[in-house]
């Protein structure tokens, strides 16, 4: 570095300066009294409705009537009388408990359980296993 000359700083000065301030402080009291005092512009917008829920609520009555007009059943399938008794009644014949059956077919003795009393919603695949297992025809004309 000896001989080249003189040595220089080429450098910018960097400034910092802190955030530029958010929307609710621009907003503030404080700042509006100052940007009046100093003459910049103040835009004033009315919002309607502001701090309410009205908006959201007053659409809801189209909707309302048609939720009370409508009388459709919105229930799942359970499982027939007629398919309760003759599960019951081949497991019966086949001197089986519900466990048994169960384990016989890979499922949960609470399956077997929710077809007997009707709670279960029916599975074709589930009532094709019941019929292998018990030997019996479940679903279909007899």
């Amino acid at each position: 570095m000896s001989g080249v000359g003189p040595l220089s700083q080429d450098w910018e000065p960097v400034v910092l300066r802190k955030k530029a301030p958010t929307s609710a402080a621009r907003k503030d009291e404080k700042a509006v009294n100052a940007a009046r005092r100093s003459g910049a512009d103040i835009d004033t917008i009315k919002k309607y409705n502001a701090g309410t829920n009205k908006a959201a609520s007053s659409s809801t009555s189209l909707n309302t009537k048609r939720l009370d007009d409508d009388t459709e059943n919105l229930t799942h399938d359970r499982v027939p009388t007629e398919l309760k008794k003759a599960i019951m009644q081949a497991r019966m014949d086949k001197k089986l408990t519900q466990a048994q059956l169960a384990q016989l077919i890979n499922e949960k003795p609470q399956v077997i359980q929710e077809y007997e009393s009707g709670k279960a919603i029916p599975n074709q695949q589930i009532i094709g296993k019941l019929e292998r297992a018990l030997g019996a025809k479940l679903r279909g004309k007899k």
